[in-house]
């Protein structure tokens, strides 16, 4: 589904990004890792073709995301609050990303009762605008607004953080369920390993922009992850 080509990005004379080749098959779920500063946002960047690449080529189902809009039909994205529109309220900002993908009030209604639980009561009818929620709770926003519009490539950067154990574990089972009843193909970049071993198939680790480790997960997964950064 996703094919990376010698894709080189930098700033200010240092490399971030330099991927010679990356091949995601349909319906993997893959875990991003790395240090600070290993080119995880970077590369989520040049995928949704919010920056180009100094060199090389994403292609999305053979096309080109930097030659093409077409990808934009199948793929959602959260990478943090800058995608909201903080001066609405949730439901607000549901009713206008609902609009966007031709659905009404009633159905965007009907949309989110399936993340009540995931919700946990925080989220609508409280009188409040997006800005003035906690980092987790716009996380929670952010996430089922994405998913919306039923996506067939899903991208999250650091979707565990500032959100509560519970709410955690939703979403691992939200993303779990998504991989097998739509085989939804996700990336996720996270820190924390526990969570990236637990909801993901194959775990892509880079370092300074380069893929040092692409593996498949199995239960000694963790234990190696684990051992690597704390060489």
């Amino acid at each position: 589904m996703i094919e990376v080509k010698n894709l080189v990005k930098g700033y200010a004379g240092r490399t971030v990004v330099d991927i010679e080749r990356l091949n995601i098959r349909a319906g993997e779920t893959i875990g991003l890792v790395g240090n600070n500063g290993a080119g995880k946002t970077t590369f989520f960047r040049m995928l949704l073709d919010l920056i180009r690449p100094d060199s090389g080529e994403i292609l999305s189902k053979d096309i080109n995301v930097a030659d093409s809009s077409a990808w934009k039909d199948y793929t959602a994205s959260y990478l943090d609050e800058g995608f909201l529109i903080d001066y609405l309220t949730p439901e607000e900002y549901f009713t206008f990303i609902g609009s966007l993908h031709g659905l009404s009030v009633a159905h965007v209604g009907d949309y989110l009762r399936q993340y009540e639980e995931f919700f946990n009561g925080e989220i609508l009818s409280r009188g409040k605008y997006i800005r003035d929620f906690s980092k987790g709770n716009q996380n929670k926003v952010g996430i089922a607004a994405a998913l919306m519009q039923k996506p067939e490539l899903l991208i999250l950067d650091e979707p565990f953080a500032n959100l509560d154990p519970t709410t955690q574990i939703r979403l691992k089972t939200l993303i779990k369920n998504l991989s097998t009843t739509q085989r939804l193909t996700t990336f996720i970049s996270s820190h924390d390993l526990n969570h990236v071993t637990d909801v993901c198939n194959r775990i892509i680790l880079l370092e300074k922009g380069k893929v040092i480790k692409d593996f498949y997960t199995d239960e000694n997964s963790l234990k190696e992850l684990e051992a690597y950064f704390s060489e």
